[in-house]
């Protein structure tokens, strides 16, 4: 038998062994992770389950987030909370709020003690026991993971919520007063910062699939001017890996829970970094009194524009420091939200110098307009921004008029053999025709589509345990690197 040759890259293909690759990708696996790789996985991830989640964001996890966001203005004050919140009603049980905010103060002195430590210890001067950080970086997660599951204790006054997004709403007026530039001044907004900011990179810690580190450094967008924070997940023993930026949805926060079914966690076991940046207004970056994601929906539909024009520029630093850290290709990818960033930057980036050209996209639950998840799916009914919006004097033509603009003409930098798109035919977000029509029109070879029988939600975790995306984006990878690729 001929013996497997490794690639350029130094990375044995995947197909060397595959039966080694799953007994050991499932030793990796957390609890939710091992339950979707099996045969459970293909029962739970259909339709059913998509409409039982986008239930329980209406009913429990958005009405709980902004009652936790509320806790966050309020400094364990129950009429500050009332007023944050806003509550449709008096407060009648003070004691159980009481009791609630001093859970939450709580919470929030332990977490920002851990991460305190955690900054120190990993972007500090001063050498540190790799031990110590990997009992820190756990140490973090759990305190996370508790501070956000305070949600619960506010559970009581979910009826009496008025909103689910704090309403900072610009008038039409105030809108174009920002963006009303057209043509090359509006594309403008989107270009890469001429100076690229200095990155800092922390301590790193091992993980199953590799090692793992953060970077960090200013925002580029001057309307934000805070910290971008991005997790690299870096395979071992591989010289100039590929490298994946991969964008998240919007109010996802990997870095900030446990136990989440996380299936571009396993690339690193292929051979493939993964740098996954912590997009505006999420994670680290959520300000005061809100909760993650919220400041893009609460300043619709300026949020979007906020959002994107900052997005492009942070992942132009991303591509760049990206290049300078290895030599193999790099493609930009993301999941709903981070799906359209990553379409639209790799579209605008045939505009762009070359070593800021994507080699390749890997896209999961997207569609043709942002402006269409944003007005009419099943996710902008759940947010209940139309009421409040129309009272400002936004109009759905309006709003789609301007949330157009978002979306660039023409198709990405790379060649369509190079781009991965995954579609759910019931997806209800990012509508299934609207992102088959971009396969279409993109012209995507039959081996780079995959439609499956899931919803929004159903797609990522059917993932877990069917890998070919990953393994198509793996040869893709191995092709532009021997270049046999398009």
């Amino acid at each position: 038998m001929e013996k497997p040759q490794a690639t350029s890259s130094g990375h044995m293909p995947l197909s060397a062994n595959p039966a080694v690759m799953r007994a050991v990708a499932r030793k990796e696996l957390n609890l939710a992770q091992r339950i979707m790789a099996s045969w459970v996985g293909e029962v739970l991830a259909r339709p059913w389950l998509d409409w039982l989640i986008l239930q329980s964001l209406k009913r429990f996890f958005f009405p709980f987030s902004r009652l936790w966001a509320a806790a966050r203005a309020a400094n364990g004050k129950v009429e500050d909370f009332a007023t944050a919140a806003p509550l449709t009603r008096p407060i009648r049980n003070r004691a159980r709020l009481r009791r609630a905010l001093r859970i939450f103060e709580r919470e929030r002195a332990n977490i920002n003690s851990v991460e305190f430590f955690w900054h120190e210890n990993f972007f500090g001067p001063n050498e540190v026991p790799e031990r110590h950080l990997s009992s820190l970086e756990e140490a973090r997660l759990h305190a996370r993971s508790r501070f956000n599951a305070t949600r619960r204790y506010f559970t009581h006054l979910r009826l009496w919520l008025a909103t689910t997004v704090y309403p900072e709403f610009a008038t039409p007026q105030e809108f174009e007063a920002r963006y009303s530039a057209e043509g090359d001044a509006f594309e403008r907004l989107f270009e890469p910062p001429v100076a690229m900011p200095a990155i800092q990179q922390s301590r790193d810690v091992p993980t199953p699939a590799g090692r793992d580190y953060w970077i960090r450094f200013t925002s580029p967008a001057a309307h934000l001017g805070d910290d971008v924070y991005a997790r690299v997940h870096e395979p071992v023993g591989v010289k100039n890996p590929p490298t994946l930026i991969f964008g998240h949805g919007i109010c996802v926060e990997f870095d900030h829970w446990r136990n989440l079914v996380d299936p571009i966690a396993m690339l690193p076991r292929r051979g493939i970094r993964v740098i996954r940046p912590e997009g505006p207004w999420h994670g680290r970056r959520v300000p005061d009194g809100h909760y993650g994601g919220e400041m893009f929906l609460s300043r619709a539909p300026m949020g979007e524009f906020d959002y994107f024009t900052a997005q492009h520029k942070e992942w132009a630093v991303l591509m760049d420091w990206a290049r300078r850290t290895s030599d193999g290709p790099v493609a930009f990818g993301g999941s709903s939200l981070g799906a359209q960033a990553a379409q639209m930057a790799s579209i605008r980036a045939r505009d762009w110098p070359e070593h800021l050209h994507p080699d390749a996209l890997f896209l999961m639950t997207h569609c043709e307009h942002v402006g269409d998840v944003a007005t009419d799916s099943d996710l902008s009914d759940i947010w209940g921004l139309h009421e409040p919006l129309s009272k400002l004097g936004w109009t759905r033509d309006m709003q789609k008029t301007w949330l157009a603009k978002l979306d660039p003409p023409g198709v990405p930098v790379m060649a369509p053999e190079r781009i991965v798109s995954i579609l759910g035919r019931k997806d209800r977000v990012t509508k299934f025709a609207s992102g088959q029509r971009l396969q279409d029109a993109w012209q995507l070879p039959q081996e780079n589509r995959f439609i499956w029988p899931c919803g929004h939600f159903t797609v990522p975790l059917r993932l877990g345990r069917d890998a070919r995306p990953l393994d198509r984006l793996r040869t893709i990878f191995d092709d532009i690197a021997n270049g046999t690729g398009a």
